[in-house]
Formats: structure tokens, C-alpha cells, sequence
């Protein structure tokens, strides 16, 4: 599978980076099964977070003996210094590690809550403290929704985060304003040697209020392997670092393959892609 460098972190990570979220309410024994392809598959690049259910206690026995083979990124939903700070130490604990690679500040969705985090005892705060206590080593920021690439250009100007995670699909791509704003960003982040993250490549649309969801996933995923593979190849011709694989087990193997298949998109293959937007819904409103 293709590495690229995970910014100024040096980090050679896989295009493919394991989202945990697939583990939210999976038992050791599928955890265990779905980690042994992820190794097999080469990925050396996890993300994970507390709210995701139960997938910090079953990725903790996997750290505990293959801590060196991947590069660990954390999260904190917490907008205060003391509770970015507690909610850190239990995350460290849950995945029997003493250190996070990266520790993100997770869902800043909008100029307030930027505010919140990076202000006067904000999480930002504790993050920065763990950085000097050998906790962390690198500090990076998350977000969804239409307003990321918008609000993580500010963040950028306030402070040096080492990396951003945000939504790429070739459907946001069809609002302009979201492209513009999206392709500034990785541009910034590739100028200042920042890591960059794409979720939600595969995100069809939302699941119908009467509909059976048969993923693991808040919204409705692309499941068959074609548009899958053409979903990934353009979300990773968008030059960002890596994706962040669907939080399903069940997709994960698709996922991977599709990683392991990349092949770089031409400007006219993505254009023709993207004005098939209109037959989709869009997750971001």
C-alpha cells in the first residue's frame, strides 16, 4: 500500500489510516480478526477517540504488543483544559499506552467552539501541557461538516497544528464553495508541511428515517466495490495524506483493497465524477 509523509511529523503513514470507530461495538474476538488483516494489509496509522463506544478497550490489547508497528492519533470532545487533560489519561490507560504520536482536538466544528478550545484554560491548554510531559507527541485538530476546511484555515492562525482531519468525497466537491475552501486548505497545509486527513470518502447519503441500517455507520455507505474504488481514487487524488476508513468492519476489507488499488485520478476523470453529485443526497447541509 502507498505511505506518504504525514507532514512535519515525518511519519511515512498508509493511504489507508484504521478508523476505530469500527470497533465501537465489535467483541474482542472480531477486533481481533479485523487487526490481523489491517496488519497483513500493512496500515500503520490508527485513529481513535473515547466516544468511540468500546474501541479504545479493544484496541488496548493489540498496543500493549504492537505499540511500534503503528503510529497512534487521540482525540478529546472535551472544550476545557481540566477535561481535555482527564479525558487523555483515560484514553492512555484504556489502550495500555504511555504516549499518543498525535492528540487531536476533535469535532471543532465552528468558530465558537475554536474559541472554546484554543482560549484561556481550553483544551488546547492540557493538549500543549501533555506535549511538554512527553504525552503527546504532535497536536492536530478534527472537524465535520460544511464550515471545517473555513474554521481550520483560522485555527491554522492561531496556533501550529501539526495536522487537520476534515471531509473529502467527490460530492462536497460539488459545492463550490466547499472545493474552494477544501483545496485552499490542503494547499496551506501542504506549503507549511502539515498532515491532513479525509474522512467520509465513501458517504452516500443519509440513511432514510424508516430505513434498516446495515452498517455500523451514520450514514449510508457505497458498497459496491466499483464505486468504492472510484470514491477512494479520487478522495486520494485530492493529495491529502490519507483517508480514514469507514467506521464498519464489514466495509473495512473493501476499503483496505480499494487503498491497496489506488490509482491517481486525471483532472477530466474527476470533473466527470463530480457531476454525478446530483444523483446523490448530500450528508452536509
Amino acid at each position: 500500500m502507498e505511505k506518504r509523509r504525514f507532514g512535519r511529523t515525518e511519519h511515512m503513514s498508509t493511504v489507508a489510516i484504521l478508523g476505530a470507530f469500527a470497533f465501537s461495538k465489535a467483541t474482542q474476538e472480531e477486533t481481533d480478526e479485523a487487526m490481523e488483516m489491517v496488519i497483513e494489509s500493512g496500515v500503520n496509522h490508527i485513529d481513535v477517540a473515547p466516544t468511540y463506544g468500546d474501541a479504545e478497550e479493544r484496541l488496548g490489547p493489540w498496543l500493549a504488543r504492537e505499540r511500534d508497528r503503528f503510529f497512534v492519533g487521540g482525540k478529546t470532545t472535551e472544550r476545557t483544559r481540566d477535561g481535555a487533560a482527564r479525558e487523555m489519561r483515560e484514553s492512555l490507560e484504556r489502550l495500555q499506552i504511555d504516549q499518543f504520536d498525535l492528540y487531536q482536538l476533535h469535532a471543532v466544528n465552528s468558530m465558537e467552539e475554536l474559541r472554546e478550545a484554543t482560549g484561556p484554560n481550553g483544551a488546547l491548554q492540557a493538549v500543549l501541557e501533555a506535549r511538554g510531559e512527553g504525552l503527546t507527541r504532535f497536536v492536530g485538530i478534527t472537524g465535520h461538516g460544511l464550515d471545517a476546511p473555513t474554521v481550520f484555515l483560522e485555527a491554522l492562525s492561531r496556533f501550529e497544528f501539526d495536522s487537520v482531519l476534515f471531509p473529502i468525497n467527490f460530492m462536497l466537491y460539488a459545492n463550490a464553495d466547499y472545493r474552494r475552501q477544501a483545496e485552499g486548505l490542503i494547499r496551506q497545509c501542504r506549503s507549511q508541511d502539515r498532515g491532513t486527513m479525509a474522512i467520509k470518502a465513501i458517504a452516500q447519503r443519509l440513511w432514510d428515517e424508516d430505513e434498516s441500517r446495515t452498517y455500523n455507520t451514520w450514514y449510508k455507505p457505497f458498497e459496491e466495490t466499483e464505486t468504492i474504488q472510484e470514491a477512494v481514487d479520487f478522495a486520494l487524488s485530492q493529495k491529502a495524506t490519507g483517508l480514514c476508513t469507514a467506521g464498519d468492519l464489514q466495509l473495512l476489507p473493501l476499503f483496505l483493497e480499494a487503498c491497496e488499488a489506488f490509482t491517481p485520478m486525471e483532472e477530466e476523470e474527476q470533473e466527470a465524477l463530480i457531476e454525478t453529485a446530483e444523483l446523490y443526497e448530500p450528508i452536509f447541509t
